[in-house]
């Protein structure tokens, strides 16, 4: 099992400094952020120029705000820079984010993953691009703009002619598309016990589906770990947790479309994700947040003492989970990483 962990903000002294100190410890993987901050690419390719060993992914870029061909230069650009060292992690966002910031219609993410896909393997390959999918259609059709498209091939020549494409996703359709055409898969709130009643039957009929020559699928979890045997440093650090988790069922999206309270539910959270959603929208987050259900918590963090940790770790490896994201939690966070890739083997 790999381990990841996000590089999180800062300046750019504390940044490479943070950067270096995780590869030292024995970091996998390295991810960038974007949201609607800053943009991830311009931070991978400052990670590239301060680190040797690392992957540099992107959780997440959302594809809605950028063209198929910009997301392959983009790739391409990270991986000459890092020498091979890029992983792009694409995503849908969500349509509070898309459309009210970005300006762009919520629509279609199964479809527009498959095509924009397809489209930055052509692009790496170095192929003339002409697509005629259903979502883009390169060059444009007669009708539309000047009319005086023609295919063209990227001009840099990549390191690689195959970037891995992680995708986040959690919809059933999204899930099993992703197994079937991914390089990896990123879900939220993974929960090793009970991913498979979430996302199993989905990740299956992906995978009876997907070519043998793409390898297997990388699935990658996040996820806050602290080792200690303080009971009440247990309960607080497992407090910590609940803030994060009840913006993100409770006020994340519109009551009628909220990707993570669906999620919830389909955890067997019902009850629970319904409340916590009713308590964040009127504004009563602190209500919200003592509302998150401790078994939720107990079952996508992995805090306690150090045979308990080490169980934790063997039931995301045991349900698939190829990357681990590693949120340390306490005092020494570098300690907790290096103790954790022991455990990772």
């Amino acid at each position: 099992m790999r381990l990841g962990a996000s590089i999180g903000k800062g300046d750019p002294a504390a940044l490479k400094k943070r950067a270096q100190e995780l590869e030292d410890a024995g970091i996998d993987v390295l991810w960038t952020a974007e949201l609607y901050g800053f943009d991830a690419p311009s931070l991978m390719g400052f990670l590239a120029a301060v680190t040797d060993r690392v992957q540099i992914g992107s959780s997440i870029l959302p594809f809605y705000s950028r063209s198929p061909a910009l997301l392959a230069m983009t790739a391409a650009g990270v991986d000459a820079l890092s020498g091979g060292r890029c992983v792009l992690g694409i995503g849908a966002s969500g349509p509070q984010v898309i459309e009210g910031f970005h300006g762009v219609p919520f629509d279609s993410p199964v479809g527009r993953v498959t095509e924009l896909i397809e489209i930055c393997r052509t692009i790496w390959r170095r192929e003339p691009l002409s697509y005629a999918g259903q979502h883009y259609q390169l060059p444009l059709p007669p009708g539309q703009g000047l009319g005086l498209g023609k295919p063209l091939k990227l001009i840099d020549h990549p390191v690689r002619s195959s970037i891995p494409v992680y995708v986040a996703a959690s919809g059933p359709r999204n899930v099993s598309n992703v197994a079937q055409i991914a390089d990896g898969w990123i879900p939220i709130f993974y929960w090793p016990e009970r991913a498979g009643r979430v996302w199993g039957e989905a990740l299956a009929a992906g995978l009876t589906k997907r070519d043998p020559a793409l390898g297997p699928l990388e699935t990658v979890a996040s996820v806050t770990v602290a080792i200690t045997d303080d009971k009440a440093e247990i309960e607080r650090l497992r407090d910590t947790a609940r803030p994060q988790l009840a913006l993100y069922i409770g006020g994340m999206g519109a009551r009628e479309m909220n990707f993570y309270n669906d999620l919830a539910c389909r955890y067997g959270l019902e009850g629970p994700a319904r409340q916590i959603q009713e308590s964040s929208l009127a504004g009563r987050r602190d209500e919200a947040a003592r509302l998150v259900p401790s078994e939720l918590i107990e079952g996508t963090t992995i805090i306690g003492p150090a045979g308990l940790v080490a169980d934790r770790i063997s039931a995301y490896r045991e349900a698939g989970v190829t990357v681990l994201n590693v949120r340390p939690a306490g005092a020494d966070p570098l300690g907790t990483i290096a103790a954790v890739r022991k455990l990772a083997g």
